[in-house]
């Protein structure tokens, strides 16, 4: 088995993240994590948009070329994007270059690329996996995802790396967990899966408007679900048409104070510095020309925007309003799902079990992967954000998520679908898309 990642996160290898600028030098005890991957061999770094922060994994030092999809139905074609910000990780996999590939998904940086590939991608709870040697771009966003081109590697690999680590703050505990793993044990023993999904009720939001890729996959997928004896029902989540704004907002301003750090650090001794013998008159001279100079343009956009949000002035007209729009989020998915949330202390609003659902279904993406020349273009304006329409919402929840390959588009390339479940119950996604894997 071998593995290739894209991340921040290769063990005993120095951060990539696509930037000029120096990283942190990632410190993770490379034996630990070869025990936790069952001796499978880290093969090496694949191409990410820089810091994580971009859809097409196009936002890369100039020395880069962008990632092309390897999925290509006919000979000819147009170069097309692999999605970002973990393309290469989805193109090694979907080429068959890795077993598997691990990702950062902050806003669907894993599952986008996975469904413009044709493999699968998971976000998991937040917290489940350590971000411990992650370069940083949202803390509260951010999570370890895993690509393969089977379900059952997903979990493999997501099984082998998602332990307790007392180095992360935002990892879950032993005992979160354990209460998980009870609850979901619990859950999944009044199924027969993956033979059959007879009680399974899947919701499928009114909010995301079938995108035209999808619309001679959906019947056939819709039909999978019913011959296995899972139940469709439609349901309203007005809070999905406000998470891309909102998830900009907050993302963007943790960037802000996260890329803060990288200013380029001053060596030398004390009086160099101060006499500004390096050529600078000042430190701040320094500090501005080194960040202008180092990072892109699309890091600097974000930046600059999530600072603006920070602001006094717009601090409470724009960053706490976003945190409230997330909250309201979490509130319509837990109202939704009937499934109970691991760690929640206190009972809260829900629908009646009856009428809730155990799953949430919807395309991961709004179209097939797009040419790699249209997405040079919309660099240059908001078109490359809306990539994340459908991807953005499970984020702000911190729910587990996974892409599933379900067929081609009707331009011949792969789309994908989603299943959000409750925090904790990565296992029913996987024996649901073990279920579905194929038959679409």
């Amino acid at each position: 088995m071998n593995t290739s990642s894209n991340l921040k996160r290769v063990y005993n290898l120095r951060p990539f993240a696509s930037t000029t600028l120096p990283t942190p030098y990632s410190w993770v005890n490379s034996d630990t994590k070869a025990k936790q991957l069952k001796g499978a061999h880290i093969i090496g770094q694949t191409k990410m948009d820089e810091f994580g922060m971009g859809s097409q994994s196009t936002h890369l030092p100039s020395y880069y070329t962008p990632v092309h999809n390897p999925s290509c139905p006919e000979n000819g074609d147009e170069p097309r994007s692999a999605g970002g910000s973990s393309g290469g990780s989805a193109a090694a996999v979907a080429e068959g270059s890795c077993w598997a590939a691990l990702g950062t998904d902050t806003g669907g940086s894993v599952r986008l690329p996975a469904s413009y590939c044709g493999v699968v991608g998971l976000k998991p709870s937040y917290g489940m996996i350590s971000r411990r040697g992650v370069v940083s771009y949202a803390d509260s966003l951010d999570c370890v995802g895993v690509m393969a081109r089977e379900v059952e590697s997903v979990r493999r690999v997501f099984d082998a790396i998602s332990h307790p680590d007392e180095h992360d703050m935002t990892c879950a505990t032993l005992s979160a967990r354990q209460k998980a793993k009870n609850l979901v044990s619990s859950y999944l023993s009044s199924f027969s899966f993956p033979s059959r999904l007879s009680g399974l009720r899947i919701g499928i939001p009114r909010e995301t408007v079938l995108p035209a890729p999808y619309l001679s996959v959906s019947p056939s997928l819709i039909a999978v679900f019913e011959s296995l004896g899972a139940t469709i029902h439609h349901l309203s989540m007005p809070s999905m048409k406000i998470a891309l704004p909102a998830y900009y907002v907050l993302a963007s301003a943790e960037a802000s104070s996260n890329l803060a750090r990288y200013g380029g650090g001053w060596y030398g001794n004390e009086d160099e510095r101060k006499q500004g013998k390096r050529g600078f008159a000042s430190e701040q001279e320094r500090r501005i020309q080194v960040r202008s100079e180092g990072f892109g343009r699309e890091v600097k956009k974000r930046i600059l925007s999530g600072t603006y949000a920070l602001s006094a002035d717009e601090f409470n007209n724009t960053y706490l309003k976003a945190l409230y729009l997330r909250h309201s989020l979490r509130k319509d998915y837990q109202f939704i799902l009937r499934t109970p949330h691991p760690l929640s202390t206190s009972p809260s609003a829900r629908i009646p079990s009856h009428d809730g659902v155990d799953l949430i279904l919807h395309p991961t993406s709004i179209r097939t992967a797009p040419p790699i020349s249209s997405t040079e273009k919309d660099d240059k304006d908001e078109t490359e954000y809306t990539q994340d329409l459908l991807t953005v919402p499970a984020s702000l929840t911190g729910l587990p998520t996974m892409s599933v390959p379900v067929g081609e588009g009707e331009d011949g390339w792969p789309v994908g679908i989603s299943l959000t479940a409750q925090w904790g119950y990565e296992d029913l996604l996987f024996q649901v898309g073990k279920s579905i894997e194929g038959r679409s």
